[in-house]
């Protein structure tokens, strides 16, 4: 099993590429099972969730040619395509949920294991299920596996959405695109990558427009039609590196960014004392010798400050200049890290959702365990500025959804390697 070696402490300088975005990837591969003709998708990252999702849909029977740089994909369904989703193929990945939305609309026929993936809270998929079955899919769950099906075409109502999630927002624009009559949904996420999906539908023949802030109108169409799409990129990886500059007191050009899409993380950098330039599409951030404490930061939907930043975060705050509070409202069980974090020398308390952080922590080296995707990139940048040598295990989390982080580590002058 891989693992990273980081000796610190290093200092974060140089240009990053940001890859594309792996939350906006998931859903419009999976948005694929719509289509009867081919679809092209490109900008892809090259991360581990990509290639389980690609496997599902090969499993499903699609035709997936993968273009030589595995950045690019081309994707031809056939009318004899299956409807079984297996727990070996998505027991790492909760996207696999989203293949349901698509089968149920295309096939009227679904068999989808319950979600795996991280270990950080329960995530409940009955929020795409209860919101399923109001277009007319008739579902049981049995032996950790969804069985679902549909009298024909499901049929568009009007759904208030009890909580904000992206990923049952996602799956009922899947579902919907293809309904007979009009789908309204109520109190939608709105993050980037849900708008990034629509785009692309849109582009392939649907007819889905925002009429609020948070409200949905789908008018189902009988087909999509042929695509070729690139993927926006991605926003927590750009967040992370932002972080990385200003912990490490460093100073860092991202360049072919849309900025606008990571204001709140930028603001809140500047918070704590950051010195950020913003120009067309690209983004100059420069650390202080001083970083400043936060009274709360709160994690909470978009356009608010994303919990897929918080572990990140968090690291940031160890290095204030006084004690800081977090809280986490969106997922339980996302405080993982912190055990980790104190074996290298961070005193954190947790209440329930709370996190209080003592600043002014000195990370000494250790050796440490990723238990899930965001968790392991915290314990890298705590490694990058901590003193000595660190060694972070299970390192496959991470590989989840950050396309070789060390080699981009490596250009911006960490002292960083992977062990096989």
């Amino acid at each position: 099993m891989d693992k990273l070696l980081i000796k610190g402490p290093c200092k974060i300088k140089g240009e990053v590429k940001i890859s594309g975005s792996k939350n906006a990837s998931l859903p419009i591969l999976a948005s694929t099972l719509l289509f009867d003709k081919p679809v092209e998708i490109n900008n892809l990252p090259k991360v581990k969730d990509i290639e389980t999702m690609l496997a599902l849909l090969k499993s499903l029977g699609s035709r997936v040619i993968i273009s030589k740089n595995k950045r690019s994909v081309k994707i031809i369904n056939d009318k004899k395509n299956k409807v079984f989703v297996p727990y070996s193929i998505v027991k790492t990945m909760r996207a696999g949920i989203l293949a349901l939305g698509p089968l149920i609309a295309k096939k009227h026929k679904a068999i989808t294991s319950l979600p795996g993936g991280c270990l950080i809270g329960a995530r409940p998929v009955n929020y795409h299920l209860s919101a399923l079955k109001k277009l007319g899919m008739k579902y049981i769950i049995k032996k950790g596996y969804i069985y679902a099906k549909s009298n024909g075409k499901l049929i568009g109502t009007k759904i208030i959405f009890s909580k904000i999630s992206v990923g049952a927002t996602e799956n009922l624009i899947l579902a919907s695109s293809l309904a007979k009559g009009t789908t309204i949904l109520k109190n939608c996420a709105i993050e980037p990558e849900v708008k990034d999906l629509i785009n692309f539908l849109n582009l392939a023949g649907a007819k889905i427009k925002w009429i609020g802030r948070r409200t949905l109108q789908i008018d189902g169409v009988h087909q999509l039609n042929s695509i070729k799409y690139s993927v926006m990129k991605d926003r927590i990886e750009c967040g992370t590196f932002c972080i990385a500059a200003v912990l490490s007191g460093g100073e860092l050009k991202i360049k072919d960014f849309d900025s606008k899409i990571i204001q709140t993380e930028l603001n809140m950098l500047k918070k704590v004392g950051a010195k950020i330039k913003v120009g067309k599409n690209q983004i100059k951030i420069k650390g202080s010798n001083k970083i400043k404490s936060l009274k709360n930061l709160i994690t909470k939907e978009y356009p608010n400050f994303p919990t897929d930043l918080q572990a990140q975060f968090m690291v940031l705050l160890c290095k204030a200049n006084g004690r800081s509070q977090l809280t986490e409202n969106i997922f339980e069980n996302r405080f993982m890290h912190v055990a980790e974090l104190r074996r290298l020398g961070a005193k954190i308390n947790i209440k329930g959702n709370i996190a209080i952080i003592e600043g002014n922590t000195i990370f000494e080296g250790a050796e440490l365990m990723s238990s899930d995707l965001r968790a392991s990139v915290a314990l890298v940048l705590a490694a990058i500025v901590a003193k000595g040598e660190s060694t972070i295990n299970r390192v496959y989390h991470l590989d989840r959804g950050y396309e070789k982080i060390e080699n981009k580590l490596k250009k911006l002058g960490v002292n960083i390697k992977r062990l096989t």
